[in-house]
């Protein structure tokens, strides 16, 4: 038969190309990462939103606890330290287990809180690093100044926690490479314990759509994306955007933002809404909504929006204009 088909002329069948393998995503870290984490929903959605599909988050637990539909693979352990994890060679076998491409790591929280040495902390991370590369030569490596902690039983975590993030950019900056970079995203600035938690240190669904929206840049510039269709591009269509003043004061005002789904027919499941601010005026507080600077996105629990149907977001901005209704356009784009 085999020398029968040789001779016939049939042309050879061509070898199978193998699929492109997605690209290995482990988010690493403590509770803030993985009890429930929820953050981690918000940035896989968002970047499925964007196109960034040929995607796996990795990690040995998998805790299916937040309110979006997402991969919930992950490496959080709660109450586990940094220093701990080092000390303990616990990472390797997580690395074994999973092989990821990309680390994003948030982890130090409880390290800061025992009041154990920045110098010490950032040795774990060193090490850590060095056994990420150990399973992976060309790992990348996303790494949070963490967010601010005020828990009412540690009045020095807060003060301690800003201790050890400026010295983190200093420390990556020592530790990257070309072939396994090492970049730091900033967690901490505009993050209110008051606001962005429930109890001081683990982010409520306002921290968890902040923490994913400083994520999501870092972690897409890594991306290539499958298909077209960032909800922030012009023309991706499907809502209308109008704004209002509530109030205004010298020197600010309180706007709301009305979101509409302009299909009589389907609904959408994320929208994004661009902001023209007059000159010399800043956001200074959204709700209902996740700003990446005059830019909002949808939290996790306002994105879908049926045919014909409206929500809403909120914020406060300052300005350096006389008072009176302030000239604002908001121009709004969705899948």
């Amino acid at each position: 038969m085999l020398a029968l088909a040789a001779g016939s002329g049939l042309a050879a069948a061509p070898p199978a190309v193998a699929a492109a393998s997605p690209v290995r995503i482990m988010p690493l870290g403590d509770s803030i990462t993985g009890s429930p984490g929820c953050w981690r929903s918000l940035l896989w959605n968002r970047l499925h939103d964007a196109g960034y599909t040929d995607i796996d988050f990795v990690g040995t637990l998998n805790a299916q606890s937040c309110a979006l539909t997402h991969d919930a693979d992950n490496e959080g352990h709660g109450g586990f330290q940094a220093t701990a994890t080092a000390d303990q060679n616990l990472l390797p076998g997580w690395l074994a287990a999973t092989a990821p491409d990309i680390v994003v790591m948030h982890f130090g929280t409880n390290d800061v809180w025992s009041n154990i040495a920045p110098d010490t902390i950032l040795a774990a991370y060193t090490k850590l690093v060095g056994q990420m590369r150990a399973s992976n030569p060309a790992m990348k490596v996303l790494v949070a100044q963490l967010i601010p902690m005020n828990p009412s039983n540690c009045a020095e975590c807060a003060t301690r926690t800003a201790t050890l993030n400026q010295r983190i950019p200093a420390w990556a900056r020592g530790i990257s490479t070309a072939q396994s970079p090492v970049t730091v995203v900033d967690q901490w600035t505009g993050f209110d314990t008051a606001t962005d938690t429930y109890d001081g240190v683990h982010p409520n669904a306002s921290g968890d759509a902040k923490m994913a929206a400083r994520w999501y840049p870092a972690l897409s510039a890594l991306l290539t994306p499958g298909t077209p269709g960032d909800p922030g591009d012009p023309g991706s269509g499907g809502c209308s955007a109008s704004f209002r003043a509530v109030s205004v004061w010298q020197g600010g005002y309180q706007g709301e933002v009305k979101v509409t789904n302009t299909s009589s027919t389907a609904a959408i499941r994320s929208w994004a809404v661009t902001l023209t601010l007059p000159t010399g005026t800043q956001l200074t507080q959204v709700w209902n909504g996740a700003p990446t600077g005059t830019t909002v996105r949808n939290t996790g629990w306002n994105g879908t929006v049926t045919a014909g149907a409206s929500t809403t977001f909120g914020f406060l901005a300052s300005t350096s204009t006389a008072p009176g209704t302030p000239s604002v356009t908001a121009t709004c784009s969705a899948t």
